[in-house]
């Protein structure tokens, strides 16, 4: 199928992982010591994971890029990370970072106010926000990187119409944060795109990407106003909207990570996006000497391309076309996603 493009060999997990920034796993953060190079030639990288390492979602995909770039650049780099970090304590996480870091990544829009602090506050250290507002600037010393989830959302809106066989769909959220709020209206555009007159139910905000049990209560809100295909952007709470799925004969798009269809059945199709590809850009550009504090857009458009959609079953070939369609558009520059 031509909605298949080949991808980078994910590295094993092999990174050591113990106690470590004890201050930070006190503060309710799980920490690692040194993942590769140790030394003090070693250039120092600090990676922010405010959720799960093993969510299924945004934090694993990037997690999956962190181990890549730990194993590139070995006997060059030296990764830390915390993961499962509150709110209250990103601010704490990232200056603990600053102080002894070449540069600083912060995961998730959810971090954008305390990494644009942190950053005002260490001006010699170089800082990368991914996911955060598609519509931010970079400063002096922060760049920002963006995985395209909106382009993804509307990938997966053209996709959930074109699968819905009651002709209305919707859209659950994690968080209520301005890059899923544009991803919700992004999954809308693609799905009106292709079918017109479908119904796109107003979206749903779970409130926590993590939360299974809220995500499955606003699935099986939308499943009973006729919604047969949801489109959504969750971690951990993904497994919620299958609960809700299966028991409403519903179906999902999945995503960001990709997975063998069939392992369930209520998966009709997943958007698969990199996100890890962003921390091996960033990590790269600090090792060349090229990093720059700018914004760069990842997804279809970048030279190698970050998002997909994948149908799952034997879906109607004329499905298939018309979402390689969408696809070409938006390489072209024919469909903008923002």
């Amino acid at each position: 199928m031509a909605l298949i493009h080949s991808r980078r060999t994910l590295a094993p997990a092999a990174l050591l992982s113990v106690a470590g920034l004890l201050a930070l796993t006190a503060c309710g953060g799980n920490s690692s010591a040194q993942d590769g190079a140790s030394g003090s030639g070693a250039l120092k990288v600090g990676v922010l994971f405010p959720g799960s390492l093993s969510d299924g979602g945004f934090m694993e995909s990037a997690y999956r890029g962190y181990q890549r770039a730990a194993k590139e650049h070995a006997g060059k780099v030296t990764f830390r990370k915390v993961e499962q970090v509150q709110a209250a304590d990103y601010e704490q996480a990232l200056v603990r970072f600053a102080t002894s870091s070449d540069l600083v990544i912060s995961m998730g829009g959810q971090t954008d106010a305390a990494v644009r602090k942190v950053a005002a506050r260490f001006p010699k250290v170089k800082f990368a926000e991914i996911g955060g507002p598609a519509d931010g600037k970079p400063t002096a010393n922060l760049a920002l990187y963006d995985p395209q989830q909106a382009e993804a959302a509307y990938l997966s809106g053209a996709a959930a119409a074109l699968l819905s066989k009651k002709k209305t769909v919707g859209f659950v959220g994690g968080a209520e944060l301005p890059a899923i709020v544009n991803a919700a209206k992004e999954f809308e555009r693609g799905a009106k795109a292709v079918v017109p007159d479908v119904e796109v139910l107003t979206p749903q905000y779970v409130g926590d990407f993590n939360d299974a049990a809220k995500a499955k209560q606003s699935a099986l809100a939308d499943y009973s106003a006729g919604a047969d295909v949801l489109g959504q952007i969750l971690n951990l709470g993904q497994k919620g909207v299958v609960q809700a799925a299966a028991g409403k004969g519903g179906t999902l798009i999945g995503g960001p990570i990709p997975a063998d269809c069939g392992t369930q059945k209520a998966y009709a199709a997943y958007v698969e996006t990199d996100i890890g590809a962003e921390i091996e850009y960033a990590t790269d550009q600090l090792v060349k000497g090229s990093w720059q504090p700018e914004a760069v857009h990842f997804g279809l458009t970048f030279e190698d391309p970050q998002n997909n959609i994948h149908l799952c079953g034997e879906a109607d070939p004329s499905i298939a076309k018309k979402l390689d369609e969408v696809k070409a558009g938006i390489e072209s520059g024919k469909v903008k996603t923002r």
